[in-house]
């Protein structure tokens, strides 16, 4: 049976023979890469192990040379699954490739140039972004060259007089490609998955998550977060559901370390990432995506309109049967337990509004706590400018037609605690023709409608800079 090109594993591609005595025949490489090539290819682990050890930069100088210099496709392969296998058994590898012999050596160039080629080597697509990661980022959080050669992403090589550029650009492009991938997949099964778990260790960097907003990448994300069929019905097979809960995580772990960043939060606030991580975590059963998006849900709680959102989307009520279950993870319980009493507290507000949105919509005002509560007014002056200030509207019109003197009242009082806590309230306040309506108000026979009202123009003139010492 013929095997796919595309579907190679390393193991295979490294079963084959390469023939470096013909390219050092015709100069391809020198003899002393042929030396070093004969002393580590198909040698046992533990003694390419131990050449590594005593003469690791020699090794990858010759293994970056070929890429650079050989373009046949198998020996391509064939190097970077040596390179890949390398890593594989020990990441601290990658600091061999930044060794200060190798100092004048382009090291990103041929890897970036291989990615960008249209070739259908889709392990070998993976092992190239791998690696990649593993030489920019050493160990993904240890400090990193700060200069390199730059790799062209367009995949044309660079010569010897190319500038010296820093690793962020090398970065940056790498983003670029990867958000290329998302848009159109080089390979259709692969490609996006590669991608995604790709962007999950570099979206740990600050200068990536910059990156991959500016190249409007938070969206491409989105689609990705959906619920994993059921691998016990006919059409999901094990192997599948596996791969789609995977790419369910790691969409979700991005997704998370956007959470760490403003601009990101921006984006996500106006898509539908709320709702679908609200559908993955209320079916899913795995530990970790329940986790991931739990992580997620706390960050995102106290930001911009996150919170009402979630509890428009009946996430309360899915915690409660979270932390109902059994979970292993002490992270995860505590971060249930967190969001838990987040989100109490923000039914508390939106309860707090509705009821007093529903008594001033009745007409009939009394003192109820809520009105004097100063935490009720900085937290809920925002939700005033729904529907046109329709409650703004409602408590002028009251001024306008109510008889009852604690009514007018608890209006006026009302008007002057908005002018005071909204940002804009004195000129919102006198658009709305308020002040005239007030002022009649100034010479009611009840102290208590005086004095409110007196209350309300003062802060109406003076503004809440210079009336937040006034007291009712």
């Amino acid at each position: 049976m013929t095997i796919d090109h595309a579907e190679l594993t390393t193991d295979q591609v490294l079963k084959r023979d390469i023939p470096w005595e013909t390219y050092m025949t015709t100069k391809l490489i020198t003899g002393t890469a042929l030396q070093l090539l004969r002393r580590y290819d198909k040698k046992p682990e533990n003694q390419r192990a131990s050449l590594l050890d005593d003469d690791g930069p020699s090794y990858v100088r010759v293994f970056v040379s070929i890429l650079r210099d050989i373009h046949k496709e198998e020996t391509v392969e064939y190097v970077l699954s040596l390179i890949d296998e390398m890593l594989a058994a020990n990441p601290k590898r990658a600091r061999l490739f930044h060794d200060k012999s190798l100092a004048n050596e382009d090291i990103y160039e041929p890897f970036l140039r291989q990615i960008a080629m249209e070739r259908k080597m889709v392990h070998t697509r993976e092992e190239l972004q791998d690696t990649c990661i593993d030489l920019i980022l050493p160990d993904h959080s240890s400090a990193r060259p700060k200069t390199q050669y730059s790799g062209a992403m367009n995949g044309e090589a660079l010569d010897s007089k190319s500038k010296l550029t820093t690793i962020d650009d090398v970065l940056k492009g790498l983003v670029e490609w990867l958000c290329t991938q998302l848009r159109n997949p080089s390979h259709p099964v692969r490609g996006i998955p590669t991608a995604v778990n790709c962007l999950a260790t570099l979206l740990k960097e600050p200068l990536v998550r910059s990156s991959f907003v500016q190249a409007d990448g938070v969206k491409l994300l989105i689609p990705f977060i959906n619920p994993v069929a059921n691998p016990s019905t006919p059409l999901t097979s094990s192997q599948s559901t596996q791969q789609s809960m995977q790419l369910l995580y790691e969409t979700c772990l991005c997704i998370w370390l956007l959470s760490f960043y403003e601009p990101a939060i921006e984006y996500l606030a106006t898509s539908r990432c709320l709702p679908r991580m609200t559908e993955v975590v209320k079916s899913s059963t795995k530990e970790k995506v329940v986790r991931v998006i739990v992580m997620t849900f706390k960050n995102l709680l106290p930001k911009g309109t996150f919170g009402p959102q979630m509890v428009d989307l009946g996430l309360p009520q899915i915690v409660q049967n979270l932390k109902a279950q059994a979970w292993g993870d002490e992270d995860l319980v505590e971060a249930l337990n967190q969001l838990d009493e987040g989100l109490k507290d923000n039914v508390k507000l939106l309860s707090s509004f509705d009821k007093y949105k529903q008594e001033v919509l009745l007409g009939h005002l009394d003192w109820s706590p809520v009105h004097k509560d100063v935490f009720f007014w900085r937290e809920n002056v925002k939700n005033f400018e729904e529907n046109d200030f329709q409650i703004l509207r409602v408590l002028i019109t009251i001024l306008d037609t109510s008889n009852d003197p604690r009514s007018l009242a608890v209006a006026c009082f009302d008007l002057s605690q908005f002018i005071q806590h909204h940002p804009s309230g004195r000129f919102i306040v006198n658009d709305l023709k308020a002040k005239e309506r007030v002022m009649k108000l100034m010479n009611h026979e009840n102290a208590e409608v005086t004095k409110n009202a007196l209350l309300c123009i003062q802060r109406l003139f003076l503004g809440a800079k210079y009336a937040s010492f006034l007291q009712a």
